[in-house]
């Protein structure tokens, strides 16, 4: 392809509102272009390298045996409340409602419901079984803050998978035949990724696992220890249990005056204690309307799904103030623990129960308490990990330290279980003619996320360095000078040799100084460059130099094409040999 034939529109100037090195370099280098908040449009640059991204994912999903089929973006809203989803899902569902005939239902944010119900009606024999169907579509989710470029956006492409098993063993099976695909698949494209212990939230399931990519633009995090290698996202990361706080013996407890203290920060200021010696009290509810008392450290920020599986619920969300009043006699902001015993469930966390002459809410306003202790002031009905890890924890693997990592999450994989089939009533007959539920698995992957994850490992301060797997373009061959006659005429005759090679080339026809070529080049990112000019003809050579190295190799014309086409397959080879 010729520059001047072909539609590259870069821009000079740094977009005010691009932080994301990915959502910069995209927009400069004419990758993508911003149709509205959240919603993109891909320029041909950037959709190359989508669709090479997609063919790969497809190539790997079909190589581990899933099936590909497409399902529609609108869905009827009763497949949704069938599971429940509608309110799982909250404000990201986008439903339609502006005709009549539309109020029924809903854009896709993913497609469990809709896949269960073709399931059900056509898998209903352990002889069909196992089948693993996928997709590549397109997702709708009504995000609040669309940022980041296309890390976060309203509109997405996404890969979503799902198996269905007929027993656990065949479940796990199809887990590892997904999980061991995405490295494939994460490997060819370029990522430094890691792989790391997940909640499964709205989706549901016992066992999942996400794929990040680290980077300071990513808005997950990630808990790692650099001794183990344990790694967990902030939602699941389990902290190694913490010691005793102190070896001080018991005081008695002891009323505090603390007229219009109510945060954290201003109690402990006012008691002059630190976070960690304060009790935070919060009252829950759970999706069956049970209350729940959780006690935390001050220091320590509760972890809701956490709590949710101490408890053994679903869900649970913060009690309003009427149900806080009525089971603790105080206002918000003055709950503690003592006298509560018998009141409701009280879970506390770990540290918690480790903590020595505590001060917490005196269940009467206005009022805290020092010289609190567990056992003999309350006794929780159960200990339990309820909070997220912080820097510096324990690692509970390996005793090391954990540490935060800001990530990208680029793919997610689930075992869900019955949780769809069980709600769907999709069942099928086993060898012995009984019916049972199918089991599920879910594997998602987003597309435009591993597009801007290669970016954001991949770049300098001049532009991208694309992965020669997913780069829109192999090879750009820089003609400086294109209007003389021999230059012109030496980079057309390789363009002519790579393209019979079957190399993919861009070629730089375009009549302007090198400074603009040099700097769209470096921009733009294509992994090798091959520059033609007339003072390196008039030494006989060309100049062959990969983005990203200072390593320039000179060339005479006539052997250039075939060094070019090495270095384009090794590269193509060391990647895939990763898979």
């Amino acid at each position: 392809m010729r520059w001047t034939k072909f539609f590259i529109p870069t821009v000079r100037e740094t977009p005010a509102d691009a932080v994301a090195p990915s959502h910069r370099l995209m927009i400069r280098a004419g990758l993508i272009r911003q149709v509205a908040a959240g919603s993109y449009a891909y320029l041909p640059l950037g959709y190359r390298t989508l669709r090479k991204v997609e063919n790969i994912v497809r190539e790997e999903m079909n190589r581990a045996g899933a099936i590909e089929l497409h399902m529609p973006a609108m869905q009827p809203v009763e497949l949704w409340e069938e599971t429940g989803r509608t309110i799982a899902m909250g404000p990201t569902l986008v439903r339609l409602r502006d005709q009549p005939w539309r109020k029924g239902t809903v854009l896709g944010p993913t497609h469990e419901e809709v896949v269960t119900d073709i399931a059900r009606t056509f898998l209903n024999s352990y002889k069909q079984l196992p089948v693993t169907l996928y997709q590549i579509q397109t997702k709708f989710r009504d995000e609040q803050r669309p940022k980041s470029g296309v890390l976060r956006t309203r509109e997405f492409l996404m890969k979503d998978a799902y198996s269905f098993d007929a027993d656990k063993a065949d479940l796990d099976y199809s887990y590892e035949q997904m999980y061991k695909a995405y490295c494939r698949i994460y490997q060819r494209c370029g990522l430094p990724y890691t792989v790391v212990e997940a909640e499964s939230g709205p989706i549901g399931g016992d066992a999942s696992h996400e794929f990040m990519v680290v980077t300071d633009a990513g808005e997950d995090i990630m808990a790692r220890c650099r001794q183990c290698g344990y790694a967990a996202n902030l939602e699941r990361a389990m902290p190694a249990p913490v010691g005793k706080q102190s070896t001080e013996p018991p005081a008695e407890p002891q009323e505090v005056h603390t007229p219009d203290q109510r945060t954290i920060e201003e109690v402990t200021a006012f008691l002059k204690l630190g976070p960690e010696r304060m009790i935070k009290t919060l009252i829950y509810k759970t999706d069956a309307g049970e209350a729940i008392i959780a006690l935390v450290r001050g220091d320590h920020e509760i972890n809701e799904m956490k709590l949710a599986r101490a408890a053994g619920t679903a869900g649970v969300e913060l009690a309003d103030g009427d149900t806080i009043e009525n089971l603790t006699g105080a206002p918000v902001g003055f709950a503690g623990p003592q006298g509560l015993n018998g009141k409701a469930r009280m879970i506390a966390d770990q540290a918690v129960a480790m903590m020595v002459n505590a001060a917490s809410g005196a269940n009467k306003e206005d009022y805290h308490v020092t010289g609190i202790n567990p056992g003999r002031d309350f006794n929780p009905d159960l200990v339990a990990d309820i909070r997220n890890a912080v820097e510096g924890d324990g690692c509970e693997k390996c005793g090391g330290k954990l540490h935060y990592e800001k990530c990208i999450e680029v793919g997610h994989v689930f075992k869900l279980g019955t949780k769809y089939s069980d709600s769907m009533k999709a069942h099928f007959l086993d060898e012995h003619g009984k019916s049972q539920p199918m089991i599920m698995g879910c594997y998602g992957i987003g597309l435009n996320r591993i597009v801007a994850a290669a970016i954001e490992s991949h770049h300098d301060e001049a532009g991208i360095i694309w992965p020669m797997s997913i780069a829109p373009y192999q090879v750009l061959i820089l003609a400086l000078d294109y209007e003389d006659e021999e230059v012109r005429r030496a980079a057309e005759l390789l363009y002519t040799e790579l393209t019979a090679k079957g190399l993919e080339v861009l070629l730089d026809d375009r009549a302007m100084r090198p400074g603009p070529k040099f700097k769209d080049a470096d921009l733009i990112g294509i992994p090798l460059r091959v520059v033609v000019g007339k003072k390196s003809l008039a030494d006989g050579v060309v100049e062959i130099k990969p983005r990203g190295s200072k390593d320039i190799e000179k060339l005479s014309p006539d052997d250039a094409a075939e060094r070019v086409a090495t270095l384009v397959r090794s590269d193509m080879e060391a990647l895939f040999r990763k898979a």
